[in-house]
């Protein structure tokens, strides 16, 4: 859990800070930081506001435990994360190129209108999105449990790398790539997701929700235990060590969705899963190209005009 929280809390706070840097930067640049303070104050509201978010969570998610239904919203909770995750993944993939100039963009037009309360509620959404989006994944990964998350040593070392990688980005001591780097975090989220929308299905099949034609395709306990309990039944009922500890499985389960016994209907959808991403990125990449296409042609043309 501690890994995922670190990855999650390290993307979401630094894909927040980036943008938050970008605009109050070019404020700066073009001589208007006194407008700093109100895109900080929007900042500072979200944050408040995505802590309200939290706690609403965590008493709405205790309601359905009260009721014996908490299983049901693990399980909603997970889809819901995975289909956010792969989202986020897209989104940050299709804009990481154009986010400095859409944010300077939109910052004209309201240094040019005094449109202070604008700033405000603009960089006021960018952080909450970014706040609710954590305790959707917090929710995902720790089964409703969003205290464990921010309590844990992972929420916290991810912030603080987040705000030490942002610090140096825009110091200008540090040379990255925003689109090789949203890359890489991206392809550990697109894991993750896969993880979170396996074990759904698991949990689905748990409860009666789902069958399964095949509950175990295969079964590689001896190899590697999804639990410490597994390896300590492997034990006692074949009197040898299996070749891992089942603590890896625990740490592969909460962070890939790891199974040693996984049903059919697991493996399809987690194979399903990428061979869609797959396919999502072709299509995405055939859409780029076939725009920068039409972008020559028209300056082709305006050209031979002129």
């Amino acid at each position: 859990m501690e890994v995922q929280a670190l990855l999650i809390t390290f993307r979401e706070v630094l894909e927040a800070l980036l943008i938050i840097g970008i605009i109050t930067t070019y404020l700066k640049r073009t001589g208007n930081s006194q407008f700093n303070k109100y895109v900080w104050l929007g900042a500072g509201l979200a944050v408040i506001a995505s802590v309200g978010v939290a706690m609403l969570f965590q008493v709405v998610f205790t309601g359905f435990a009260a009721m014996g239904n908490e299983i049901y919203l693990k399980i909603g909770i997970m889809i819901v994360s995975t289909i956010l995750l792969t989202q986020m993944v897209f989104w940050m993939a299709e804009h990481s190129k154009d986010i400095k100039g859409n944010m300077e963009g939109k910052m004209n037009k309201f240094i040019s209108t005094g449109n202070v309360v604008g700033m405000v509620i603009h960089s006021f959404l960018v952080v909450l999105r970014e706040g609710v989006e954590t305790v959707f994944f917090f929710a995902a990964i720790t089964g409703g449990n969003i205290g464990a998350a921010l309590q844990g040593w992972g929420a916290l070392t991810g912030v603080v790398i987040a705000a030490v990688v942002s610090y140096f980005f825009f110091r200008g001591t540090m040379r990255i790539s925003l689109k090789t780097f949203f890359k890489v975090t991206g392809a550990f989220i697109i894991l993750i997701a896969a993880g979170l929308l396996v074990q759904a299905i698991s949990m689905m099949q748990d409860v009666g929700i789902i069958g399964s034609v095949v509950p175990h395709l295969y079964d590689i306990t001896w190899f590697l235990p999804e639990h410490s309990i597994d390896h300590a039944h492997y034990v006692r009922d074949y009197g040898v060590e299996p070749l891992l500890s089942g603590d890896i499985g625990i740490f592969l389960k909460a962070l890939f969705g790891y199974s040693s016994m996984p049903s059919i209907e697991e493996v399809i959808a987690y194979i399903g899963y990428f061979v869609a991403i797959y396919l999502l990125t072709g299509h995405q990449l055939k859409e780029k190209s076939r725009d920068s296409e039409n972008t020559t042609k028209v300056t082709t043309f305006d050209t031979q005009v002129k």
